[in-house]
């Protein structure tokens, strides 16, 4: 079968299709015809060699997928940490899930990285009915958050779960046409960060107030950024490092706020299976009922696995980037 393969640590030019053996099965695993591939940030760092936890090259890139299981024909959507950039994949079948009635297999491969993490974040942030450690408000109070790179996979999902969730959005990208694109799918504050210091738009719509939870995966003095544009009880939910900087932390207005900052991380979580099927379980009503629908900027052909590593390095992506697996 034909796989991208990472053949050594390096930046998209290393990404290089060949033929490889096709899998065996482990007991209790069945195999999947891949048909579509998600690109997530994650597999950048991956192919970088920077990611915890990852083999040595040569390997099989990619996370997220969706395909038809081989033995029964069902159409299924998975996660695993890397080795779905392939024609088939070997997989136990607590990683699988249904795809979405009427959903192609790019829109469910769009799927599992993004709205687990974005409705994980809301879950952590006490937002959702389910949430472990609710936020709790007095009546009357207008929920807000504020979303940074709210054009991307990520960012999209979470704007659209804001929307379900009527919870106000303020969102940071680095281009007016990208902000027109998300404003469309509900956002209701867009910050060009280009042109404006955020936390102080933030504190300009909020009249001083802030935001109820902020959703941070730059790093470096953005994550002091984010909790200083939190009210009081505020939560900044930490899921990435885009900057390649270590979190940096305001103590000063954690005090004086009563603020919190909690780490989300999907590689880590996906191993709690009763956990993603609750969110699963949680989020079907809304895809059901056409609410949450993955935004999909770019599909390319598997042979452009470096293109589109490109693309989303260098922020040129709107919503997700999907490899076609021929």
């Amino acid at each position: 079968m034909k796989a991208v393969l990472v053949t050594r640590a390096g930046g998209p030019e290393v990404l290089q299709v060949q033929d490889v053996p096709d899998p065996q099965p482990a007991p209790g695993e069945v195999i999947v015809r891949v048909e579509a591939v998600g690109i997530n940030f994650a597999d950048t760092m991956t192919t970088r060699g920077s990611y915890s936890g990852m083999p040595s090259a040569p390997f099989i890139s990619g996370r997220e997928f969706a395909g038809v299981v081989e033995a029964t024909g069902e159409r299924v959507m998975g996660y695993v940490q890397w080795g779905a950039a392939a024609q088939k994949i070997a997989i136990k079948p607590d990683l699988l899930w249904p795809q979405p009635k009427g959903w192609t297999s790019a829109q469910s491969a769009a799927f599992p990285v993004n709205f687990l993490t974005a409705y994980l974040a809301y879950w952590k942030a006490g937002l959702t009915d389910d949430a472990m450690e609710p936020n709790r408000w007095s009546a009357g109070h207008r929920r807000r958050v504020l979303i940074h790179a709210a054009a991307g996979g990520v960012g999209t999902a979470a704007i659209e779960i804001a929307r379900v969730l009527d919870i106000e959005s303020y969102g940071t990208s680095s281009s007016e046409e990208k902000l027109e694109k998300v404003k469309k799918l509900g956002l209701d504050h867009g910050i060009n960060y280009r042109e404006v210091d955020y936390e102080q738009r933030v504190k300009d719509l909020t009249d001083g107030e802030g935001v109820d939870a902020v959703f941070e995966m730059l790093g470096g003095e953005h994550t002091a950024k984010s909790l200083r544009c939190c009210r009081p009880f505020g939560r900044v939910i930490i899921y990435g490092t885009a900057t390649g900087q270590r979190h940096q932390f305001d103590s000063g207005i954690m005090m004086a706020k009563s603020l919190s900052a909690h780490g989300v991380w999907l590689s880590v979580l996906a191993k709690d299976h009763e956990l993603i099927n609750r969110c699963l379980l949680a989020m079907r009503p809304w895809i059901e009922q056409g609410k949450l629908h993955p935004e999909i900027g770019h599909i390319l052909p598997m042979e452009q696995a470096g293109e589109a590593h490109r693309l989303l390095l260098g922020r040129a992506n709107y919503g997700k980037i999907v490899l076609r697996i021929e």
